[in-house]
């Protein structure tokens, strides 16, 4: 950065310093890489909202570090016989921020809201669910049409977590501008594009463990000046730093990098069926998806742009994950091959093609570096850069033929793949549809024995990879740094930021 980027950064880290000065002497400021989404669990979209979240709405379940479920506000859960009820106990003495008990009929209520409301983006989530029954105050039992394994899981994110059933009947579809939970901390207010603030819940069940009085979520987008703000002492902690950043931060004395390999995924998203768009050689035939695949080198791909801190992948899991398939290896560039396919498919000349990319110094670079390794194979990628937010409306409504899109992830595999791969599911952007892919997911929500459902993840593995309308590129690093005041930080692999145990020394 230049002499005039640094001024603006630590003008910036004034500007937040000053703009935060009510803030109390335990005051965590945390910076985002982007501005949220609606504060609603069941309509939000967004990985970074997910991070609010975390101190503002508590979940039935969470995972450790291991991606073991772990009791938050139920503790515990028991399978019928026929694997087609779920009944969950919860735990007792839980209040919403707004003084409400927190009972079976709230988590009916939430439930149910999840599954009914409009424009529901958890309904794809937990759609076998049936029917929910206050089977007592503390008691609840989940009815499925048929077995369903990832529903636990489920519970571990957005579709388990609890609103206020006297909060939401009143603000309904509004209930994100002011949300009423059941977490840590209880929003205080929000100021689009510059501030999200939470304070600590003085009922919250799990009280003794939360040393923070408050927290300020702001969001800046430029990775850069997100970290110059936090060496400069504007911030404590930020998200999703630039792996080029990475031996500046371990340098640095008075900063500490966390990182943890992310359940998530990158890829690139072909337009199969989505609109005009997807009548072209890419879209039509699956040779010249596997032609363009064999174009790129993923391992290049870590080492030019990420310095080799990523994880290079195929697969909507990563490598070390215990459901990635070990039959379907990283294939090696193939240049030769590529060209061979695209000449069967009748590809003469170079295919031109329209490549979306969300507006980021490392997608940029990652969109160069693949424009030129697929160059070599006869591809023409004409990058399109455009901002988060656009590219998603852009996606939904069909207007690309290809997408480079980044998908944070879920512990269970379930959640990595289905939303993305079965016929109308919401993030199936390409439209691809394959009866018999659905069949087979359906299979594998049905059985619980992990052996079991990896081998019916290997035949959706052989035939998604061969012709779906996804090619997975790599798996991030989990990469957050934060101010050596902090202690208690612990990385998780799916990249939330637990506030419960945080202390900040001043």
């Amino acid at each position: 950065m230049g002499r005039l980027g640094i001024r603006l950064a630590l003008a910036a880290a004034l500007v937040i310093a000053a703009g935060h000065a009510f803030a109390q002497t335990m005051t965590l400021r945390v910076g985002l890489a982007d501005d949220p989404d609606v504060l609603d669990p069941t309509l939000s979209r967004s990985y970074t909202t997910r991070i609010v979240f975390a101190s503002l709405c508590d979940k039935l379940f969470d995972i450790d570090e291991k991606l073991n479920l772990v009791p938050q506000l139920a503790l515990g859960y028991e399978t019928s016989a026929d694997g087609k009820a779920l009944t969950i106990k919860l735990r007792p003495g839980v209040k919403f921020h707004d003084g409400e008990a927190f009972d079976a009929a709230a988590a009916k209520y939430s439930i149910d809201r999840h599954l009914k409301m409009k424009a529901s983006y958890r309904r794809a989530e937990i759609g076998a669910i049936q029917s929910v029954d206050a089977f007592d105050p503390l008691t609840i039992r989940i009815n499925l049409t048929a077995p369903f394994s990832p529903l636990p899981a489920q519970f571990a994110d957005r579709a388990g977590m609890m609103v206020s059933p006297k909060a939401a009947e009143a603000t309904g579809d509004k209930f994100g501008l002011k949300p009423v939970c059941a977490g840590p901390y209880k929003f205080v207010e929000r100021v689009q594009q510059d501030r999200i603030v939470v304070e600590r819940f003085a009922d919250y069940w799990n009280k003794d463990n939360v040393f923070i009085d408050r927290i300020v979520y702001t969001p800046i987008v430029d990775a850069t000046v997100r970290l110059a703000n936090l060496r400069a002492g504007g911030l404590d902690l930020i998200e999703r730093v630039l792996a080029t950043d990475i031996k500046a931060v371990r340098a640095d004395p008075k900063v500490k990098l966390s990182t943890a390999v992310t359940l998530g995924f990158t890829s690139l998203i072909v337009n199969m069926d989505n609109g005009p768009k997807a009548n072209n050689p890419l879209g039509r035939d699956p040779r010249v998806r596997q032609a363009l695949a064999l174009s790129f080198d993923r391992d290049a791909i870590n080492q030019v742009v990420f310095n080799g801190e990523f994880i290079p992948g195929n697969q909507w899991v990563n490598p070390i994950h215990p459901y990635y398939q070990q039959a379907f290896p990283i294939p090696k560039r193939d240049i030769a091959k590529a060209k061979a396919l695209l000449k069967e498919a009748g590809v003469t000349g170079r295919l031109p093609i329209e490549f979306m990319v969300v507006n980021t110094p490392e997608t940029r670079s990652v969109a160069e570096v693949l424009q030129a390794m697929a160059a070599e194979a006869g591809f023409d990628l004409k990058i399109k850069i455009v901002e988060g937010a656009t590219a998603l409306k852009e996606g939904e409504d069909g207007n690309f033929q290809l997408y480079m899109n980044w998908w944070s992830g879920r512990s269970d595999p379930d959640g990595n793949s289905v939303i993305h791969q079965l016929c109308g599911a919401p993030n199936n952007l390409g439209h691809y549809c394959d009866k018999q892919l659905d069949a087979w997911h359906a299979d594998a929500r049905a059985v619980s024995d992990p052996a079991a459902r990896k081998a019916i993840y290997e035949k959706i593995t052989a035939k998604f990879l061969t012709e779906g309308s996804m090619i997975y590129l790599y798996h991030s690093q989990m990469l957050i740094a934060h101010t050596a005041k902090l202690e208690g930080f612990r990385p998780m692999p799916d990249g939330m930021i637990r506030v419960v145990g945080l202390k900040l020394n001043k």
